[in-house]
């Protein structure tokens, strides 16, 4: 068996995992929440940790 079609069939899972954990990341910046934090958990959880990132309110910058 070809060692370099063996990972080349499991490639998509790994652009489309990376893609998610992109984009967490910037959803997360955008809800004032840390970017790297969210890009690692995502890497980890992937789906669900979108699905908490949605679920989750922005986070306020200031009290007043």
């Amino acid at each position: 068996m070809d060692h370099f079609s063996t990972f080349a069939a499991g490639a998509p899972w790994f652009v489309g995992w990376g893609t998610l954990a992109l984009i967490n990341a910037a959803l997360a910046q955008g809800k004032n929440r840390s970017g790297l934090l969210w890009f690692l958990l995502s890497v980890l959880f992937g789906p669900f940790a979108t699905l908490l990132l949605v679920l989750l309110p922005k986070v306020r910058s200031k009290m007043f």
